[in-house]
């Protein structure tokens, strides 16, 4: 595998960073990513995987566009309301990038078809919008030995963390959540979410999988990253292995 002339100049400025090289641009062009949800948080998630040269994106939304998304789903117009977000996300990752293989999964992910959809993608980026499916999601991603960097969101304030629970000293996702299940009156549709919020965790998202791919800095497996956009500060907490987690398998 080589990078073409086009692809040199696009990746300058990753080329030319000592942590990524061209060694590590190569990485990251023979890596295929997986996401869950197209939508606040996989729209900048998305956008970076594709500008930073991430050979194959799949990306795994059932739903469609609607006019309250375009507050924070960057990724998609007005001419895009009414269209699967699968769709909108592929054309619009074309654009920014042809160099990216797009694959789409216009279907919900379960506990059923989790580990079909996840097989074979070297890391999984989930910013799902229920329990049930980040679940599904981190079982699939920790059976498949899979590394899950999952973001969540709140009105004013977001999370972020890499989870690879197989290894011994670290956590897995159930770890932090346990069998959260999600209740009435939680969506962002009822409680609200400041649009650019999205914007800065799918970032943050982006950057983990990047890390993951390439191998630079610490790794944020074993921490959990929370931002409070209302005071303006970001913290790291570490975050232990649950030696009872049934998602670990640890007793």
């Amino acid at each position: 595998m080589s990078l073409s002339d086009d692809e040199l100049d696009r990746y300058a400025r990753h080329i030319v960073l000592r942590e990524v090289g061209g060694a590590g641009q190569l990485k990251l062009k023979a890596a295929s990513v997986a996401v869950i949800g197209a939508g606040g948080l996989g729209s900048p998630c998305l956008m970076y995987l594709a500008a930073a040269g991430v050979g194959r994106l799949t990306i795994i939304d059932d739903d469609r566009v609607s006019l309250s998304n375009l507050q924070r789903q960057v990724l998609f117009g007005t001419a895009d309301v009414g269209r699967t977000k699968t769709d909108g996300a592929a054309d619009a990752l074309a654009r920014l990038n042809p160099h990216v293989e797009v694959a789409t999964h216009a279907v919900r992910l379960t506990a059923e078809n989790a580990r079909e959809l996840l097989a074979g993608h070297d890391v999984v980026a989930d910013g799902s919008d229920s329990f049930a499916t980040r679940l599904a999601v981190a079982d699939a991603a920790h059976a498949l030995r899979i590394p899950l960097v999952s973001a969540a969101v709140g009105p004013f304030d977001g999370q972020l963390g890499t989870f690879r629970g197989w290894e011994g000293d670290r956590p897995c996702y159930r770890c932090l959540v346990g069998a959260a299940a999600d209740r009435a009156g939680d969506s962002c549709a009822d409680t609200g979410v400041i649009g650019a919020l999205t914007g800065i965790m799918g970032a943050l998202q982006a950057l983990e999988v990047i890390r993951e791919i390439v191998g630079f800095g610490d790794s944020l497996a074993g921490r959990l990253l929370l931002y409070d956009a209302l005071s303006a500060r970001m913290r790291t907490l570490t975050l232990p292995k649950d030696p009872g987690c049934v998602g670990c398998g640890v007793v």
